[in-house]
């Protein structure tokens, strides 16, 4: 009796340290998921309040930065949800929520100018474009979330999409002049040519697409002129340095 009972005992403890194993092990499994997802959400938090911050190299519209905004206010919801606790947070979302409420509704409409001073240094231009990208990448998601409606999608994207294609084009008709006032026209074709082939790209024939192929167009035929004259020239220096070289070859020799 005493040994069934010792037994018994034993298997109990046996199922009770499996159950308590299997349930440490689910507790931190489930610290574990927390643990990913919240770091996601950060990552998706920095992210967003880097592009807002940075409003002065990437051009945006308030409607733009609503969009943000309430990405903003999501992300930092969830996070509460995962760190009820934090008061960091909570307060972030309290603020985040509060400039929300004061975004003023019909300045969302509002657009931003078309013009943009591009940067010399290629990093920032570098950043300038993939900040763009950022907000072209955010926008869909923010859609197939359903928190942005579709016309401001397709209208803000064609936008960024413009606006992507001007900073290519520029900066490459930039690098274009730079090269050509320098007489490095081989390089200064190449840059032309690149702008010819991004405006030719664009599925938008705006008027500055237009404008701007015309342009470069006229600029490639110049320079294909100048690198004639300047083949000639290196022909006739050539030429004029070879009957040179015959003339003293069969010149009469002096007598000493």
């Amino acid at each position: 009796m005493l040994l069934t009972l010792i037994i018994i005992l034993v298997i109990a403890l046996v199922i009770i340290a499996v159950i308590v194993n299997a349930v440490q092990q689910h507790r931190n499994r489930m610290a574990a998921l927390k643990r990913a997802e919240f770091s996601k959400l950060r990552t998706i938090l920095e992210d967003t309040e880097d592009i807002l911050i940075n409003a002065a190299n990437v051009p945006m519209t308030p409607a733009i930065s609503q969009v943000l905004l309430r990405r903003i206010a999501f992300t930092l919801k969830a996070m509460a949800e995962l760190e009820p606790g934090s008061k960091d947070i909570k307060n972030r979302l309290n603020e985040t929520q509060s400039r929300l409420k004061g975004f003023d509704s019909e300045s969302a409409e509002a657009q931003v100018a078309e013009g943009i001073s591009l940067p010399d240094d290629d990093k920032l231009l570098i950043s300038l474009i993939q900040g763009i990208k950022k907000l072209r990448l955010i926008l869909r998601s923010e859609h197939a979330r359903g928190n942005v409606d579709t016309q401001v999608v397709i209208q803000e994207d064609k936008r960024l999409e413009a606006l992507q294609l001007r900073i290519n084009v520029e900066s490459q008709i930039k690098r274009g002049m730079k090269a050509r006032s320098t007489q490095m026209l081989g390089s200064a074709r190449q840059y032309f040519e690149k702008a010819l082939v991004a405006l030719d790209g664009s599925p938008h024939q705006t008027e500055y697409v237009v404008t701007r192929k015309s342009e470069v167009i006229q600029s490639l035929q110049e320079i294909s002129d100048e690198l004639k004259n300047s083949n000639q020239r290196d022909r006739d220096k050539k030429a004029q340095q070879e009957n040179k070289d015959l003339d003293e070859l069969f010149a009469p020799k002096r007598k000493w």
